[in-house]
């Protein structure tokens, strides 16, 4: 009969004992756990480490991507701005302007002390209802293009100008949204002759809101003779109901420009 049990004889040559090969067990098992343990812990230290590398690469890729669309975005919008601008152009020189050209509201006069262009703009005869006022952006990129390549002034009259006279604020706004920068960096002075609490609170509201960039450029003289510290007399021709009204408001004679070729004070 074969003993199921089985035990070991003493004069068994083996000197491991049952104890000892459980302790054994034991301490393999332990060991196995804790190189387990490690091992595991530096995988999810390395996992939180790759984690957080990919967040911060991702932020720091980020940064980039949102400048250049911005840049990106910026810069179509300038192309189209231009492009715009550019078709205007081309329809000013080609389309029958006359409508505006002949009412002489508009046109270029001489130069200032400095060489610079000047525009002379009066307010009574702009017929500002009852023209086509997309003719009049197209008459006036046609006749203000070449001279903006460089520095110029203006003059802008508004000696008896009446309500009949004055634009919408929102066409003012979009003719000055239209118009490319070169018009605004290059325009040195812009000077108001005989202005009236209408100018002087649309002047406030466009240079604070719409234009602060031209905000010291702007100018309200008193009457025509405060202009001539900048502009020689012979070079600004106005039409007479402008000099007229000057004489009865103002007398003759009644400033002494100090030609030093600056601007006169506002």
């Amino acid at each position: 009969m074969i003993n199921d049990s089985f035990e070991f004889s003493s004069d068994d040559d083996s000197d491991t004992s049952p104890h000892d090969l459980e302790m054994a067990s034991d301490v393999e098992y332990s060991n196995i756990n804790l190189s387990l343990a490690a091992q595991l812990s530096g995988a999810a230290h390395s996992f939180t480490q790759m984690q957080g590398d990919l967040d911060r690469q991702r932020l720091l890729g980020d940064r980039p991507r949102m400048v250049y669309e911005s840049v990106l975005d910026d810069g179509l919008e300038g192309l189209e701005h231009q492009e715009r601008y550019e078709r205007l152009l081309r329809r000013a020189k080609t389309e029958d302007l006359t409508e505006v050209s002949g009412i002489g509201c508009l046109y270029q006069s001489g130069v200032d002390r400095l060489g610079r262009p000047v525009v002379v703009f009066c307010g009574k005869w702009f017929p500002a209802h009852n023209i086509d006022l997309e003719k009049a952006l197209l008459y006036l990129i046609y006749l203000l293009d070449p001279i903006v390549k460089g520095d110029y002034v203006i003059a802008y009259f508004h000696t008896l100008t009446s309500s009949n006279n004055y634009p919408s604020l929102q066409w003012l706004k979009d003719v000055y949204s239209i118009l490319p920068y070169k018009y605004k960096k290059n325009l040195k002075a812009f000077y108001i002759v005989h202005p009236t609490f209408w100018t002087k609170m649309m002047t406030w509201w466009f240079t604070t809101f719409m234009a602060p960039a031209i905000k010291t450029k702007v100018h309200s003289l008193p009457g025509v003779e405060h202009l001539y510290s900048a502009i020689a007399k012979d070079q600004l021709e106005i039409p007479a109901y402008i000099t007229e009204y000057d004489m009865a408001t103002n007398g003759i004679h009644y400033f002494q420009p100090i030609t030093n070729t600056s601007s006169p004070a506002s």
